[in-house]
């Protein structure tokens, strides 16, 4: 059987609570991303957007349904992966509201930081990490402490981050919300950018309306279910 890369969720579902006073915040969802594809999820607060990464990146276990991420199957209405530490280490990569950069560690050495931990020798580790700042145009931030860096310039660096182990997934949460409208653009550019050099499937959580237009496709959830359509894919200069 030919493998499917990307994510792919099937008839994902997720209750909280059981009998009367059970809440269903996921039910039956079906999801699809390509690698290479940045795809943008929206809806209103307390629609599902939270448990639906969380259940993605296997901080919180479904109640039912299937979950592929990169050609693997880590949920058939059960765990299908061992050690879940691992999986979120190796295989998904995370980008929040806020970059969460450690700071008594320099710029090089929070992007290392996750390949080292994953037993990768610390001299390929930095290469690794000195290789994507040069692709995020940080490279020259390399030895500075995390205070020193602008809001853009650290949100860059936890992009990086993100991509240090090569994972075949990214789960961005909410990664403009602090920018401005320049900054925010120039983040989706890079995830763009990131997505198509190293074919890697990214969902982007977001409210931001500045950013929403740069999608090809978007899913909106409601009520837990979600629905897809057509963005319009506006060019970013």
């Amino acid at each position: 059987m030919k493998k499917e890369s990307g994510i792919h969720i099937e008839g994902l579902s997720k209750r909280y609570g059981e009998g009367a006073t059970a809440v269903d915040a996921l039910k039956e969802v079906n999801m699809s991303v390509a690698p290479g594809e940045v795809v943008g999820l929206i809806g209103p607060s307390g629609s599902g957007k939270t448990t639906l990464l969380k259940c993605l990146g296997a901080v919180i276990e479904p109640t039912q349904g299937r979950m592929t991420l990169g050609g693997e199957v880590i949920y058939d209405n059960g765990w299908r992966i061992s050690d879940l530490r691992v999986l979120r280490r190796d295989r998904i990569g995370f980008i929040f509201q806020a970059p969460y950069l450690i700071p008594f560690l320099d710029v090089t050495d929070n992007v290392a930081l996750l390949p080292m931990l994953a037993g990768r020798p610390n001299g390929e580790a930095r290469a690794r990490a000195l290789e994507l700042l040069q692709a995020l145009d940080v490279a020259h931030r390399a030895s500075a402490e995390t205070s020193e860096l602008s809001g853009g310039e650290q949100q860059r660096v936890s992009i990086a981050r993100a991509l240090a182990n090569r994972p075949p997934v990214i789960l961005a949460d909410e990664p403009t919300a602090p920018l401005d409208s320049e900054r925010a653009l120039a983040v989706v550019r890079i995830l763009n950018q990131m997505a198509s050099q190293y074919h890697t499937a990214i969902i982007v959580v977001t409210h931001d309306e500045k950013i929403i237009p740069t999608f090809k496709r978007i899913y909106h959830i409601r009520d837990g279910r979600t629905y897809e359509e057509a963005g319009e894919g506006r060019a970013l200069q």
